[in-house]
């Protein structure tokens, strides 16, 4: 019953490999931006808070629409890197990657930005006081208290990347071996005359792949807070 047929293989090895290039690609700007939201106080900060949130309210299909004003081949972006460099993100793979990205950052960033909220200052700086540089102090004892926090992000992105629909079925399409994932290939099943098997398949496997991440994060997670609070 829950054989898949090379297709539905296919768009499951794909969404791996999206969600996975998607949490790679959002991470270190993700870290950035929680620690500058944690951290400092500047005008514009609401506006730029509000930004970086803003795929979580918006419906996706907005996102998907600006990111193809942007990266198409005669979008404001997607034109100098065609023209100059002769990469394509539109209708690919990797624009696939760029909507999962961009609709998990938000995500990350506010898993990460409560964690590093979080941390009490006090500990750094009393390493500070002890003479420890302050690279050194965010490496052994900041980056551990929020590693839980980063981890929460971590899985979270990837989650919401697996399950991302509306931005990349606008920015990319729904073109199977090129961007057709889980979500895209669950739609085209729900379309197709006696499609059911194939749909409940896809739903089954969507299931499992979120509560697994779901609970691969609560564990590296309580693992993580063990060894710190040691």
């Amino acid at each position: 019953m829950l054989s898949l047929t090379p297709l539905e293989t296919e768009a499951l090895s794909l969404s791996l490999r999206v969600a996975l290039a998607a949490v790679a690609g959002c991470l270190p700007v993700g870290l950035l931006t929680a620690w500058i939201l944690a951290r400092y106080e500047f005008p514009g900060k609401s506006l730029i808070n509000a930004v970086v949130h803003l795929p979580l309210v918006v419906p996706p299909v907005v996102v998907g629409y600006v990111l193809l004003i942007m990266f198409g081949r005669r979008g404001v972006i997607g034109a100098w890197l065609w023209e100059n460099l002769g990469i394509s993100i539109a209708f690919t793979w990797k624009g696939a990657a760029v909507a999962a990205a961009v609709m998990a950052f938000p995500l990350m960033v506010r898993a990460i930005q409560l964690s590093i909220e979080s941390v009490d200052r006090g500990l750094e700086m009393a390493a500070w006081t002890l003479g420890a540089p302050r690279w050194w102090c965010l490496l052994t004892v900041t980056l551990p208290l929020i590693l839980p926090g980063v981890l929460t992000g971590i899985v979270l992105a990837f989650a919401r990347s697996l399950g991302e629909f509306g931005a990349t079925i606008t920015f990319v399409s729904n073109i199977p071996g090129e961007t057709q994932t889980l979500p895209l290939a669950l739609f085209s099943l729900t379309q197709t005359p006696g499609g059911d098997a194939g749909a409940f398949r896809l739903v089954v496997l969507s299931v499992v792949l979120a509560f697994a991440a779901l609970i691969a994060s609560e564990a590296l997670a309580r693992r993580v807070e063990k060894r710190v609070s040691r």
